[in-house]
């Protein structure tokens, strides 16, 4: 079904998640590769200087202050108790590391006895959340389910039809209302259609800012409340859209709607345009949050389920 939604049966074999996940850190991996090995190459043995160094290198890579710091305090309490051997073991070690930072966070999507699922994108104007919704309704219809988009963006301008235009590529139907409309109205009516079509997904856009005197977390609260009235134990999944390439400046920003929406996971978007991919790790982890999805190109099929270790794999070398 993936080739018949996104290519005829004639062109080459898609790459796998691995091939797709290690092109799209190719400019972090070239980064954080270059300087472990710049500190391999600098001393014999992994000393205190060795993982100063090393500390370093990962916080430019935007792992962050505090990640980094409990990365290389797990690193230095093993070289206390077993004599890091050399630049391979270390590498291997800082893997294990990372990925358990990253399954840390890891916890089952809800179960929906009743569908539809119902999928709130949440996040500031500009990381690309309209553009995930639209590439997150083709996953869902590659893999065989019935999907429904509302485009509950109704204050940002053109946010409707750019969703409309999503909808067309990925062949789902949208519930929208006019520019300027109450969000909360085309969310009833998207949840009315998609109980009374029998949709499996139901994915709401919703606005990134406001332009009224109402705050942004009070409308979304407002959304949440007109969904459990129709479907009472959703949403199932609010899904915090995030652009990579804003690293730590994204997090702050992060944190409140992570306060204030309920968020259950991050869509990272943009990984393939930053050498800083290091900042998945420092989500998961200041955030204690599970990256669900990346976004790693422009096209409908390039956002990616987050497979932590595929991630890991392709940010140090498998």
């Amino acid at each position: 079904m993936i080739q018949t939604l996104f290519g005829s049966l004639n062109e080459p074999e898609k790459k796998s998640i691995f091939d797709r996940m290690k092109d799209a850190v190719s400019r972090t991996r070239d980064s954080l590769g270059e300087r472990i090995e710049s500190v391999i190459a600098l001393t014999r043995e992994v000393d205190e200087s060795a993982l100063e160094e090393l500390e370093m290198s990962l916080i430019a890579s935007d792992l962050g202050v505090t990640t980094s710091t409990e990365i290389i305090g797990a690193l230095r309490e093993r070289a206390k108790r077993q004599q890091i051997r050399d630049g391979a073991e270390l590498k291997q070690l800082l893997k294990e590391q990372i990925q358990a930072i990253l399954d840390g966070q890891q916890r089952p999507v809800k179960t929906v006895a009743t569908p539809p699922e119902v999928i709130m994108m949440v996040g500031v104007n500009g990381t690309g959340k309209t553009t995930t919704s639209g590439k997150l309704a083709a996953y869902f219809r590659a893999q065989g389910r019935s999907v429904l988009m509302c485009a509950a963006d109704t204050f940002r301008a053109a946010a409707i039809e750019q969703l409309e235009v999503w909808g067309q590529r990925s062949e789902v139907e949208i519930i929208k209302t006019r520019q300027g409309g109450d969000p909360s109205a085309a969310l009833f009516d998207a949840l009315r259609a998609a109980k009374a079509r029998s949709n499996d997904v139901l994915i709401v856009d919703t606005a990134g800012r406001l332009h009224t005197k109402n705050s942004l977390m009070a409308e979304l609260d407002k959304m949440r409340r007109t969904t459990q009235r129709i479907v009472p134990d959703a949403p199932h999944e609010v899904l915090l859209v995030m652009d990579a390439t804003t690293g730590q400046n994204g997090l702050q920003q992060a944190r409140l709607f992570t306060e204030s929406a309920g968020v259950t996971g991050i869509v990272l978007t943009k990984l393939d345009g930053t050498a800083k991919g290091g900042i998945a790790v420092a989500i998961a982890r200041e955030l204690n949050l599970p990256v669900r999805f990346v976004g790693v190109g422009e096209k409908i099929e390039d956002l990616l389920p987050f497979d932590s270790a595929a991630f890991v794999d392709s940010l140090l070398g498998a």
